[in-house]
């Protein structure tokens, strides 16, 4: 028998331009308590922004069938997305308003293998150092016992937000 999953978003351009009239904190947390709609991204994988403060960003995802790859487990791309998601928003939440950035590389580690049997997940992320153009930040998977899942470190390239075209 088949299995089915349907899930909608809103219109990423809301998120776009509020991004950039807004300082990095103000906007993640305007996301997470829902006065701005949650990226396509959060509904494709069905992940949620928890936790909000300057420098720390977690996400998290309760692991299902539809994130499985062709051996059982949850796809390594799932663990990066969250990874990605966690590390590049603790960065944009450091951001002042009318900058934005960008991840130029991701590295990830899995350490531990992912089933519905996991229960739910938490993508905490962190920045670790930062200037005017880069940051390095940083993200670690846990599952409900805290037990480290996966690593991730990323360098993000800061720059202005693009004036809006006319």
């Amino acid at each position: 028998m088949g299995r089915t999953r349907t899930y909608q978003w809103e219109d990423p351009e809301i998120l776009a331009e509020a991004a950039g009239s807004m300082a990095g904190l103000d906007f993640l947390r305007a996301m997470q308590q829902g006065r701005l709609p949650g990226p396509p991204i959060s509904a494709t994988v069905d992940m949620t922004v928890d936790e909000v403060e300057p420098g720390r960003v977690v996400f998290s995802l309760t692991p299902g069938e539809e994130h499985y790859n062709p051996i059982g487990s949850v796809h390594g791309g799932i663990f990066a997305t969250l990874l990605d998601s966690a590390a590049g928003c603790a960065v944009q939440s450091t951001l002042p308003q009318g900058m934005a950035y960008t991840s130029l590389d991701l590295t990830v580690k899995f350490l531990r293998r992912i089933t519905v049997d996991t229960g739910t997940v938490r993508a905490v992320g962190t920045v670790v150092s930062g200037s005017r153009r880069t940051a390095l930040a940083q993200a670690q998977l846990f599952d409900a016992t805290d037990r480290l899942l996966a690593h991730a470190t990323s360098s993000c390239m800061i720059f202005p937000v693009p004036a809006p075209q006319a």
